[in-house]
């Protein structure tokens, strides 16, 4: 019999809050038919472990281990395609989420008035719990920015709790990005009508086991959904992330370009082959933790994609040193030099480091 709810749980490193949060659902969707889709991204403490042996005992539990991707869209996307329950629940695996309001979101559901409800902190009834005043303030803000960019009127867009009707999900599915952690965000501004949308508040509990998942990473690609959805999907994220990582890359160039050719006394030449050097290194680090956080390489994954990216950018890097060379001996400032070097070093090392150093991307 196919569920009627469908409880989607991206999981990475939750181990220790699998089997009280099987216990919750269990006791909260007691009267109906319901599935809890477990969506692990290979975790290291054994999270898909605990998940498939609770599936032994419990046809209601499923995991779906993923393997060498990573992310929380993505990997509530697949879980969202891996069941064909009518309704979706997207929530945490952290204990934070109240999970006694799901009934009464898929009760606003079933008369067919809205596409989908978000359990909202920010409703007279809700709150934030003992979350840090620090994260308050950084949730704050984040809903403040992107209600005001995108003009979407759901009080809690970054909400990590809500639930859809499939048929919704199926007409906004080919627009979504797959990027980041804030999966609500991009499926409202995926909808190519205003999503029919209601909220139930509730009170955020404090985690019981497991680190939060918050990261310099995390901030960035909520950035980066935003360009993208307010570009109209038109620039990937990805691209606009390996972009602003380049621009990066300029500062650094010319900072060294300027310390050993100005003031070190080094010669041009010499220098700009240094400051080329620098600023690959410079933007294969902050790729690799930012543009490519999925891909990510580790030790001595990380050395051989630093090679690698040096390999892959080595055409362009020899175009951006011959033309500033060509410049600067024809008269051009150093500083005017450099930087056409670096424009033009930029357009061949857009496509090729991707392809060969972060290897199976699609986005």
């Amino acid at each position: 019999m196919i569920a009627e709810i469908a409880v989607v749980i991206p999981t990475f490193n939750e181990r220790d809050n699998i089997a009280p949060l099987h216990s919750a659902l269990s006791r909260s969707l007691s009267d109906c038919n319901w599935e809890a889709v477990f969506v692990d991204d290979n975790s290291p403490d054994g999270t898909a472990a605990r998940v498939q042996e609770l599936g032994q005992h419990d046809s209601h539990v499923r995991c779906l281990l993923r393997l060498g991707r990573r992310g929380l869209s993505s990997a509530c996307i697949e879980g969202v395609l891996a069941t064909a329950a009518p309704y979706v629940c997207i929530m945490d695996a952290d204990l934070q989420h109240d999970e006694s309001i799901i009934p009464r979101m898929q009760e606003l559901l079933r008369d067919g008035r809205f596409d989908v409800v978000v359990a909202t902190r920010y409703a007279t009834a809700g709150g934030m719990g003992t979350l840090a005043s620090g994260r308050v303030r950084l949730s704050r803000l984040a809903t403040w920015v992107a209600r005001t960019l995108t003009r979407v009127p759901v009080s809690d867009p970054m909400s990590g709790f809500f639930m859809f009707r499939r048929e919704w999900f199926a007409r906004i599915a080919p627009r979504l990005s797959g990027r980041g952690f804030k999966i609500l965000l991009d499926m409202l501004l995926s909808s190519p009508a205003p999503p029919r949308y209601a909220e139930v508040a509730y009170k955020m509990r404090s985690r019981m086991h497991g680190e939060s998942k918050l990261s310099i990473s995390v901030v960035w690609d909520f950035v980066m959904l935003l360009a993208h959805k307010l570009s109209g999907g038109a620039i990937p994220a990805r691209f606009i992330s390996f972009a602003a990582v380049g621009m990066s890359g300029v500062a650094v160039h010319m900072l060294v370009l300027g310390a050993l050719h100005r003031w070190a006394g080094f010669a041009f030449l010499i220098a700009q082959t240094a400051a080329t050097g620098a600023a690959m290194t410079s933007n294969f680090v902050l790729n690799n933790r930012l543009t490519y956080p999925d891909r990510r390489l580790h030790g001595v994954a990380a050395v051989r994609g630093l090679l690698s990216f040096y390999l892959a950018c080595a055409f362009g890097a020899l175009v951006n040193v011959a033309l500033a060379g060509w410049l600067a001996s024809k008269g051009f400032p150093w500083w005017g030099a450099g930087l056409l070097g670096v424009v033009a070093g930029a357009v061949w090392n857009y496509g090729s480091p991707g392809i060969l150093t972060w290897r199976d991307t699609s986005r």
